[in-house]
């Protein structure tokens, strides 16, 4: 396998320099977002469930109607052999996100307006910005909860990971104008929190954690995983409707993501949690299972950048 200064992807049947994945200004992914996506990570170069991230993919093609070529384990196997590919442009101490993108493909130009030939594929590798977010795992999250709402899942469901992001965008951009540093979680149609860019939240209270409903959010793979590592350590996890009275009561709060695991959260709105400084107790517990599942001090890798 020859190796390349330059990442790699898998763009349309071949794996390729970045540089030559090139899309067309008539793809409906570029032109009306029409396109889904999943992403994992990797730990020590591993990639982490990557069936399940690549089982959801799927789902989200269901849900839309885009029909690719390859199968669930063929973009298994290609997405191993990107990841492969890369590693040699990265420290041991770094790591990749492992993305999978899909779009309806080229608008036809005298067919119907959603009307579209050959889906677009991708795969490709991006490193983690470890130094950009070390600093929320010393200091903890500011969460700041925008006027913005989340699309109603009767609008669409965001069970289905889309290309279009403008919503959460919108929300993540009101939330920074507010405090640079800020992560957007936004309320849902019936003023319960729901999620953010890529991540959900959860709250702690009298030692058990609660989380919005599925209906209302995309259910990260790092929040499943969260829920199983709970069960196994006896901490009572529930979905439920959870509100901002019940973000400024909580005794602790936290984030998932793909790339962050869990992180806690310092304030929400500017309010500090009960606990104090994160991680609280429970999220400690849920951080050092999770640690140990993944076989990676994922808060360790994020600290060191500080050191750098």
């Amino acid at each position: 396998m020859s190796l390349s200064n330059e990442r790699v992807a898998y763009f349309n049947g071949e794996i390729v320099p970045e540089s030559q994945v090139l899309i067309s200004h008539r793809d409906m992914g570029f032109i009306y977002g029409d396109g889904v996506f999943d992403t994992a990570r990797s730990f020590h170069h591993k990639p982490f469930r990557l069936e399940a991230h690549v089982g959801r993919l799927f789902r989200s093609l269901r849900a839309t109607g885009i029909e690719i070529a390859e199968s669930p384990a063929r973009m298994v196997e290609i997405a191993e052999e990107v990841l492969a590919r890369n590693l040699h442009l990265i420290g041991e101490d770094d790591d990749y996100w492992i993305t999978h993108r899909a779009t309806r493909g080229l608008k036809t130009l005298t067919g119907d307006l959603t009307e579209a030939v050959r889906p677009t594929v991708i795969v490709e590798c991006t490193p983690l910005p470890l130094t950009v977010r070390a600093p929320l795992f010393r200091d903890g999250i500011e969460v700041v909860v925008p006027a913005t709402r989340r699309t109603a899942p009767d609008a669409m469901s965001p069970r289905i990971k889309s290309q279009s992001y403008m919503n959460l965008i919108l929300a993540d951009r009101e939330a920074k104008a507010h405090h640079p540093g800020a992560w957007a979680v936004l309320l849902d149609v019936n003023g319960n929190l729901s999620e953010g860019i890529g991540s959900n939240i959860f709250l702690v209270r009298d030692g058990a954690l609660l989380t919005p409903k599925a209906r209302y959010v995309l259910a990260g793979i790092s929040r499943q995983t969260v829920i199983e590592l709970a069960g196994r350590l006896g901490i009572p996890a529930a979905e439920a409707d959870v509100d901002l009275y019940d973000a400024y009561t909580a005794d602790e709060a936290f984030l998932t993501s793909t790339s962050l695991c869990l992180c806690g959260v310092r304030a929400i709105n500017g309010q500090p949690l009960a606990a104090g400084a994160p991680p609280g107790p429970v999220t400690r517990r849920l951080t050092e299972a999770y640690a140990e599942l993944v076989g990676c001090d994922f808060v360790g890798q994020y600290l060191r950048r500080l050191e750098a």
